[in-house]
């Protein structure tokens, strides 16, 4: 009789297993400068205690005082967002085992559990930078029976159980970041394949019911996504991909801190090179650039400009293109509602009109990609909270507030 009992108690946890879902995530914001920036030594060495206190991320940038009192989890909340995807610096994890380790590991956590205090979703998302060059990105790249990966995936196991201790209900586990595995096709792939599987099995053996988010190859872009053989697919796993097409839109800048590469118009429309030299030329003149200066400027330009131009980009091509991952996702039997797109926005010019798209092209594009993905039933995170780069939910200069045409245009 006991037999026959756990056997059908087995059966039902089976069933029980079968039937979870992933945490619910719809709409969020990447808090990116916080935790993926570990302080460095002069000697290149992580600072101990790792990692940048709430105050210190806050600070950066501009005074403390620029921003409102209370918390901003709290008001990531009240903007209509409920997760954050923060990225995190895998690198003092992967310097350090033991106690050491532990203290990394606690660190996060508190940042974790601040998070879900609000009443917010977390993402915890590994995505390595280059600050310490032993662990950057490279310590991957050496392929699926490489020292490095093994490694890494250790890391990642160590952080799964730091997770679930936090609650499966509340945060899901990314555990990379736009993996560099070129080229975009099954040649830059097969490997990538084997070190994603293998690391969702090393995450399902801590735990059946955290939710995990796996990446294809090729920068984790939608052509990695449609690369990758789901196989290892159950019904706790999201599928990322990132959306910055054309990259020569979203991702406005010049060569060098002298030269001008701004003002790339969404959607294409009628526009054509000439209104782009003409306005280009007019921010230049404003900024004090000789006539020299300016010409060398375009002369530069001129290449992206007319390959952008001639690919007449618009609401079309986007549908295209995310139709792919929708497509993949039918093909394996995937609902798209654990399809992730993880990050997606456009660079905002800044007042020396360097770099970036006016305010209007912005606010088209980031409307155009966040509605195609609702449509699609589709989960999106925007890039980023606070950033100095132009790619802010928070103004970038002065006061913290708000921007509030990019929040009209997420629909919040």
């Amino acid at each position: 009789m006991k037999r026959i009992l756990c056997i059908v108690l087995w059966v039902l946890g089976m069933a029980m297993a079968v039937q979870a879902e992933p945490i619910a995530l719809k709409r969020g914001v990447n808090v990116h400068e916080w935790l993926n920036w570990s302080p460095v030594t002069s000697g290149g060495s992580y600072v101990w205690p790792p990692y940048r206190s709430y105050n210190a991320w806050l600070s950066d940038g501009r005074p403390l005082t620029d921003w409102p009192a209370g918390d901003q989890f709290v008001r990531i909340k009240a903007m209509g967002f409920d997760f954050v995807r923060l990225t995190i610096d895998p690198g003092p994890l992967l310097a350090n085992t033991g106690a050491r380790r532990q203290q990394a590991l606690d660190i996060l956590e508190a940042a974790v559990r601040r998070i879900t205090a609000a009443d917010l979703k977390v993402v915890f998302n590994l995505h390595l930078v280059s600050q310490v060059p032993a662990y950057s990105e490279s310590i991957i790249a050496g392929g699926a029976g490489s020292a490095g990966v093994t490694l890494y995936r250790g890391m990642v196991v160590d952080v799964a159980n730091m997770l679930v201790d936090v609650g499966v209900d509340k945060v899901a586990l990314e555990p990379f970041n736009e993996p560099a595995y070129y080229p975009c096709d099954a040649t830059g792939s097969s490997d990538w394949q084997t070190i994603m599987a293998t690391t969702v099995a090393n995450i399902r053996a801590v735990s059946t019911q955290l939710t995990v988010i796996a990446t294809g190859a090729c920068g984790g872009s939608i052509t990695g996504l449609t690369d990758l053989d789901p196989s290892f697919d159950d019904a706790n796993l999201l599928y990322s991909f990132h959306m910055y097409e054309p990259h020569s839109f979203t991702h406005q800048r010049p060569e060098a801190p002298a030269t001008f590469y701004s003002g790339l118009p969404w959607p294409v429309g009628g526009s054509t090179p000439a209104d782009w030299i003409y306005w280009a030329q007019v921010n230049m003149s404003a900024a004090g650039l000789s006539a020299t200066e300016q010409q060398m400027n375009l002369d530069e330009a001129n290449p992206r400009i007319t390959e952008y131009f001639s690919q007449d980009w618009g609401l079309s091509q986007l549908v295209t293109r995310v139709q792919e991952a929708t497509y993949w996702a039918a093909m394996n039997n995937i609902p798209n509602r654990r399809l992730f797109m993880g990050e997606f926005g456009a660079i905002l010019m800044p007042p020396d009109y360097h770099m970036g798209t006016y305010e209007a092209d912005r606010s088209n594009y980031v409307r155009a990609v966040r509605v195609l993905a609702e449509n699609f039933g589709i989960n999106w995170s925007i890039w980023e909270y606070s950033s100095p780069t132009g790619m802010s939910v928070i103004q970038p200069i002065g006061p913290a507030v708000p921007d509030a045409d990019l929040l009209t245009a997420l629909g919040l």
